[in-house]
């Protein structure tokens, strides 16, 4: 072992160690959630029916409101990221850098394949409203748009960080981060959702990309690859 392999792969260690903490940070609150859900804790069924119901009075009285949900609602839909995506992947590859143009692919498509399992396995319904705004087929918990938009905004920045600099950086944070809030928002202005679906697809997108820049940059770790730092995606 050289002088500069040992503090390589000390780091990397290190690393390895900060991704499961994190992941198992974001993992906690989803399983809370999910618990108090399963377990129809009184004070979330209050605080969902609430949301629920002063949106949705809100909504019926304003369409322009509506048409700006159901615009952030689009913006956050399955047709527009698997475009945007396919794109970022084929300059990804482009670029030749096709082991980061298969991170963004898995961790995308993954994060919609996981939602779908776990959907079917808690088995919740959608909110039931008079007079509804919007319609949405499937289950409810947790929230497709919400998981979606966390991970592909968590995945952009990730894939783009080294190309950003200064006040950029900054600007495309507190650009994703409202958009993930405002996504995530209008599934329950629409009546689609509840606070709690969306607060569930939240911390389990962060689970997942967690989980996933852990893996690819332990893969690159193996292959002789420098590892990554904590802010970049595992090229």
């Amino acid at each position: 072992m050289t002088e500069t392999s040992a503090p390589a792969g000390a780091r990397f260690g290190v690393r390895a160690v900060l991704a499961a903490v994190g992941l198992v940070l974001v993992a906690v609150p989803f399983a809370l959630l999910l618990f108090l859900v399963q377990d129809g804790w009184r004070p979330l069924l209050r605080a969902d029916e609430g949301a629920r119901d002063d949106l949705h009075g809100y909504a019926v009285a304003h369409g322009g409101f509506v048409t700006a949900m159901r615009t952030l609602a689009f913006l956050g839909s399955a047709p527009v990221y698997l475009t945007m995506f396919a794109v970022v992947a084929g300059w990804l590859l482009w670029r030749r850098r096709p082991r980061l143009a298969l991170y963004v692919v898995v961790t995308v498509a993954g994060s919609s394949l996981l939602n779908t399992v776990v959907k079917h396995a808690v088995n919740r319904a959608r909110p039931v409203l008079p007079d509804p705004v919007a319609h949405e087929n499937g289950l409810s918990f947790p929230s497709g748009h919400a998981q979606s938009a966390m991970v592909a905004y968590s995945v952009l920045l990730l894939v783009f960080w080294s190309t950003l600099n200064g006040a950029w950086r900054r600007l495309a944070v507190t650009a994703s981060v409202l958009m993930v809030l405002a996504i995530g928002f209008s599934r329950v202005a629409l009546g689609v959702h509840f606070v709690s679906d969306v607060l569930a697809g939240y911390v389990l997108g962060a689970a997942w990309v967690a989980a996933m820049t852990a893996a690819f940059g332990a893969w690159r770790q193996e292959r002789g690859k420098p590892p990554t730092t904590a802010a970049t995606a595992p090229d």
